[in-house]
């Protein structure tokens, strides 16, 4: 008897013809589709990176990867250009090295930069200024912002972008929204959207110097469709949203990462089997993330396992 198959055929994927080309003058070898930037980590060269993460698909937003390509007209963001055979390609040329140094003095005068990691090593690399384009005490953090209502938008002034002038969001107890520190990477709304968890509760809205991360007509967040998954948390890389316990300690003067140690475990609402990355400071669980490249979450996690660990720490002497 002879089996016969019920529906169309569907070929199998041949596999990738490797490629070869030469980064600041070495030569490597990578499958056809690696972009440039997974190529120079080959290479074990670090480009600085901001709206990028592996698990995201990129947006070439912040452009302060962009790289030198032998016969390309303009700078090319690495985090999104697939690498191409015989590719010449210099990471760090005169010319790359100053679009890195203005993009970095942009974002660093028009928003709050102070927590997002490296960005300090980064300015001082490049030599960036950011004073250049505006006071260093711009309305981002204290009271300017706080006194205007949560709709306004000035329009810059003094070299300052008017992203800064947006008040602290404190709506729930769970994370806060400080969109003074937000450079619009546009990670927090891939994770919410198709990327990872596909509530679309979040947007861009508005634009030029209006541009800014909203809700759907600018409701309060729990009126919106979030499902409080934290996973724009885990991909902001700037500290715009941050997990309410850490924003409480570094309000407070106790944020001390030195202090603080990671001890994995399993989630223990259900058998989905999450593996969860808790980060206690002085004996307290201070915020929970999930490995990036395991295979059950990509760093994502649901709202219980994000959030749902206080129990822990309500002991009784």
């Amino acid at each position: 008897m002879t089996a016969t198959h019920a529906g169309p055929l569907v070929p199998l994927a041949g596999p990738r013809r490797d490629v070869e080309l030469t980064i600041d003058g070495k030569a490597v070898t990578v499958p056809e589709g690696t972009t440039i930037l997974d190529a120079c980590a080959r290479l074990d060269q670090t480009l600085p990176t901001l709206c990028y993460l592996e698990t995201l698909h990129p947006v070439n937003a912040c452009r302060v990867c962009v790289v030198e390509v032998e016969g390309s007209r303009v700078l090319v963001p690495a985090c999104s250009r697939a690498v191409e055979a015989g590719m010449q390609v210099r990471t760090n040329t005169a010319r790359v090295k100053h679009s890195r140094k203005m993009v970095l003095e942009f974002l660093a005068s028009s928003v709050d930069l102070s927590t997002t990691p490296h960005v300090s090593d980064w300015l001082a690399e490049y030599g960036a200024r950011p004073d250049r384009y505006g006071p260093p005490d711009h309305p981002g953090a204290e009271g300017d912002r706080d006194s205007r209502s949560p709709g306004h938008h000035e329009p810059p002034r003094n070299g300052v972008a008017a992203t800064v002038a947006q008040p602290m969001k404190v709506d729930n107890d769970l994370y806060v929204r400080d969109y003074a520190k937000c450079i619009l990477c546009y990670k927090c709304v891939e994770a919410c959207g198709v990327d990872y968890q596909n509530t679309f509760a979040i947007a861009v809205a508005g634009r030029g110097f209006d541009a800014r991360i909203s809700t759907e007509f600018a409701v309060e967040l729990p009126e919106s469709a979030c499902v409080y998954c934290g996973n724009c948390i885990a991909v902001c890389p700037t500290g715009a949203l941050m997990f309410k316990t850490e924003r409480d300690h570094r309000d407070a003067g106790t944020w001390d990462e030195s202090r603080q140690h990671v001890t994995e475990t399993i989630c223990p609402y259900c058998g989905v089997g999450c593996t969860l990355e808790l980060r206690v400071q002085d004996n307290e669980i201070v915020r929970v993330t999930s490995p990036l490249d395991h295979s059950i979450t990509r760093g994502n996690l649901c709202i219980k396992g994000r959030f749902g660990w206080r129990y822990v720490q309500n002991r009784r002497d």
